[in-house]
């Protein structure tokens, strides 16, 4: 008696636990996936807005306009200058000097000035040196260095400076938009990850709730015992709570993924809701990285990585710097040679050229100038700093270089495991959907339970989740590949 009393308290709490069941018709509503009408936003779309709209990218795009305007304002040194002064003196209404000096200096390359000029000494108390007739006296003439200066100053070192500081330029450009490619690359894929899981998870649910449904009929029908509605109905809120902490994640990266767009008027913009990536990368694209490709990354690496040209760029900068401070080694030795022609600026009135007439080497201004520092300490040091700088700079050069094929090699080995995961982790999501159709058939024969089937789907959910995290990677790979080779 007392075990039929037992037995049928059992039976009453699985009938109310049945008829609690058939309360919960939302359990079998799974949420929604992304939206199918979904525009589709590429890879190479999403790096063209970057490259075009980012201000990180516009700042880099500055570079090469400031590193121009550096070299046109070196340039300026060689500007022909005019210059002109007047002296005049009278005191209590007597004449006593008027002194004009007028003077146009053209700057040449190869280091020598070419003058002309028309100067005018007049008055009883003019400076006799600085007399002149009443017309004036002008002339035209040279200023050539002989020793330090002849061939190379600072005019000459400052525009060269400056072009090679416009390759230093367009290399920080270059380092700045291909971090910032890749970071964005990076969090791309991301996003790319977040959809395709939140779209296995959401189909997960769905099956799980067509389950329950199931379940709940055949429980009702009194083919399953209750306790396996009790599995289908946990095992759909574990899946809806997973749904939900994805859903949060796609969320996520989407919005960390909108924070590299931006307009034309430099305003932040956001990913519209029907935005998607492109898909992962699938097996066709799943491609190994040869040995004549990456040895050809490798020679594109060493000339054109953006820190190994920016090391250059200095390098170049301190050998000017060098010839500059050897030159000041030399004595200081110029000769000023003018041509002199009494009257009117230049004669112009009276004679056709003014290199023609009175201008002669009868009438001449001749001087020369010569200084020279006995120890020379300044000198020699700076020239010293200067080759010290040099060292550091190739010493700094080779570990660069190392430094950058050891990460495109890195990158390359990273690839070509990923090939490697990529088709065990392909074929092992087979062999798990193998697994569960077969423990469906034999659900469906009365040999398994509702908890073999949960079991073999989280194995499965899990493998593929597995498979899209690599190929995310793969893709992100890809881009660090780029990265490490230089960009473009």
């Amino acid at each position: 008696m007392e075990t039929r009393n037992k037995g049928l308290r059992a039976a009453r709490r699985w009938g109310l636990l049945a008829a609690l069941l058939l309360l919960l018709p939302w359990a079998s509503q799974a949420q929604p996936t992304p939206p199918a009408d979904s525009v589709v936003i590429s890879h190479a779309e999403f790096l063209a807005v970057l490259d075009q709209f980012h201000p990180v990218a516009r700042q880099a795009n500055l570079n090469p306009e400031r590193a121009q305007q550096e070299i046109r304002q070196a340039r300026g040194a060689f500007d022909p200058a005019l210059t002109g002064k007047y002296y005049g003196k009278e005191l209590k209404g007597k004449d006593y000097y008027h002194d004009w000096e007028t003077a146009l200096r053209i700057p040449t390359w190869f280091g020598v000035d070419v003058k002309a000029g028309w100067d005018r000494g007049v008055g009883p108390y003019v400076n006799p040196q600085e007399y002149t007739a009443s017309s004036g006296l002008s002339y035209v003439g040279l200023s050539v260095p002989l020793s330090q200066g002849l061939l190379i100053d600072e005019r000459r070192t400052a525009v060269r400076v400056a072009q090679a500081l416009a390759g230093l330029a367009e290399a920080e450009r270059r380092a700045v938009l291909n971090k910032l490619r890749l970071s964005a690359s990076k969090d791309y894929w991301e996003w790319a990850l977040a959809t395709q899981r939140l779209r296995l998870l959401s189909a997960n649910e769905r099956v799980a709730g067509t389950r329950f449904a199931a379940t709940r009929q055949r429980v009702l029908a009194g083919d399953l015992a209750a306790i396996d509605s009790v599995e289908a109905l946990t095992e759909l809120q574990n899946r809806q709570a997973q749904r939900v902490a994805a859903r949060v994640q796609w969320q996520n990266a989407a919005l960390v993924a909108s924070s590299y767009l931006w307009d034309a008027e430099g305003r932040p913009r956001e990913l519209p809701p029907t935005a998607q990536p492109q898909p992962l990368p699938a097996a066709p694209a799943w491609r190994p990285l040869l040995p004549d490709s990456l040895a050809q990354l490798t020679e594109q690496a060493l000339q054109r990585h953006p820190d190994l040209a920016k090391t250059r760029a200095k390098q170049v900068q301190l050998g000017l710097e060098n010839r500059l401070a050897l030159n000041k080694l030399l004595p200081k030795l110029s000769v000023d040679y003018n041509l002199l022609l009494p009257g009117q600026p230049f004669a112009l009135e009276g004679n056709p050229s003014p290199f023609t007439g009175a201008y002669s080497t009868n009438n001449y201004k001749l001087g020369i100038s010569f200084s020279q520092p006995i120890l020379l300490r300044a000198e020699r040091a700076k020239r010293q700093l200067v080759q010290l700088k040099l060292r550091d700079a190739g010493y700094q050069l080779s570990n660069e270089q190392r430094q950058v094929t050891n990460a495109l090699q890195t990158a390359a080995n990273d690839w070509q495991a990923l090939l490697e995961q990529l088709r065990l982790q392909q074929q092992a999501t087979v062999n798990y959907q193998r697994l569960r159709d077969g423990e469906l058939i034999r659900f469906e024969s009365g040999e398994s339970t509702v908890f073999f089937i949960n079991s073999r789907e989280a194995s499965l959910l899990a493998a593929r989740q597995k498979l899209a995290e690599l190929q995310a990677k793969y893709a992100q790979t890809q881009a660090q590949v780029r990265y490490a080779a230089g960009g473009d």
